[in-house]
């Protein structure tokens, strides 16, 4: 997910977003426990893509405030 597409969406769609990748992050937490994983460098793009959701999420409450 690029930061374009992230700005794209709504505040809605960012949460439920969100909520996916933190499911699936756990997921590939739990699989490279019981199992080998295939792409080790899904787990960073995870990571970054929910990151990318949080900064976004935040830059515009902060806007909000401002007015």
């Amino acid at each position: 997910m690029t930061g374009k597409e992230v700005r794209a969406l709504k505040d809605e769609e960012i949460g439920l977003e969100l909520g996916k990748l933190r499911e699936k992050l756990f997921k590939l937490r739990s699989q490279g426990v019981t199992q080998k994983v295939e792409d080790v460098s899904q787990h960073q793009k995870v990571k970054r893509d929910i990151a990318r959701l949080m900064t976004e999420r935040r830059s515009r409450e902060l806007a909000s405030q401002q007015g």
